[in-house]
């Protein structure tokens, strides 16, 4: 699924499940940018609720974000489940703070018929700069 099939799809997708009263509804800041092809691109505005004490973009918001965009990727490719998280890594390289945009781009590295392995970038809007880097394998079998 390619360009505008797939970025409804994430925008549709995106819009169920931060509609709930549940821990998904964190990410209702997020704005679907492109995808298609197991690639999910996203873009947010650092807010005050994602924040640590220290005043700069939570450690494990970013986890979240790597997470749930990096499903969404997955989510594009053909026949594709969402599956569940077995092993996620984030490298935090740079901060963030309130009021910076963020770039978010996850990629699906190879999707087999048990595992999905997946990339994704947290960088600065305003220089590329990468805040983050991340990979995240997912159990994507039936029982």
């Amino acid at each position: 699924m390619s360009g505008k099939k797939g970025l409804d799809l994430l925008r549709t997708i995106a819009t169920v499940m931060t509609k709930t009263n549940g821990y998904d509804r964190c990410l209702q800041q997020l704005v679907m940018v492109s995808g298609g092809d197991g690639r999910c691109m996203a873009e947010f505005k650092v807010q005050e609720e994602h924040l640590n004490r220290a005043g700069g973009l939570h450690g494990g918001f970013t986890a979240t974000i790597v997470d749930v965009v990096t499903t969404y990727a997955l989510m594009t490719k053909e026949n594709a489940a969402p599956g569940v998280s077995v092993d996620i890594h984030v490298s935090y390289l740079k901060g963030a703070r309130q009021g910076d945009e963020v770039i978010i781009d996850a990629n699906t590295v190879r999707a087999g018929r048990n595992l999905a392995f997946l990339e994704c970038e947290l960088r600065h809007k305003k220089d590329n700069s990468i805040i983050a880097k991340a990979s995240h394998t997912k159990y994507i079998g039936s029982s």
